[in-house]
């Protein structure tokens, strides 16, 4: 096996294949599109008739609970092994303003992010959920 140097710091070293092939089998991706619709409707259902209310601190943060557990068990059913799930969920009162959330993901070609936004008058709600292979 070789290193080599980047910027001064020492790389890891090239994984090198047992089989003599040259190039290392592909690894499956999650497959996002099969979860995406899911999300969809999951917001749609949960929370068409929510209405934000600052004094009940429990139910505001059950909403983010329930849909992030709700999203991360349908990843595991879509592909129970090789990935790491993470799901972020945001809960905020619509007030008018704009809303928006954006990611830069500079990972391997198998990990994705999925974003989805949910608004009605009285909140907005962002959803991300990202699947990272294991290696």
């Amino acid at each position: 096996m070789s290193t080599s140097r980047l910027n001064g710091a020492l790389s890891p070293p090239l994984p090198v294949s047992r089989s003599g092939a040259s190039s290392p089998s592909p690894k499956q991706k999650f497959p996002g599109d099969a979860l995406r619709p899911h999300i969809k409707a999951l917001l749609n259902k949960t929370l068409a008739n929510a209405v934000w209310d600052p004094s009940d601190r429990p139910r505001m943060a059950a909403y983010s609970k329930e849909i992030s557990e709700r999203v991360k068990q349908r990843m595991v059913e879509i592909e129970p092994r090789g990935f790491k799930y993470i799901v972020t969920a945001t809960l905020s009162e619509n007030l008018g303003q704009a809303g928006r959330a954006d990611m830069s993901c500079h990972w391997e070609d198998t990990d994705i992010a999925i974003q989805e936004m949910f608004s009605n008058d009285s909140i907005l709600f962002v959803l991300i959920a990202y699947a990272v292979r294991m290696t």
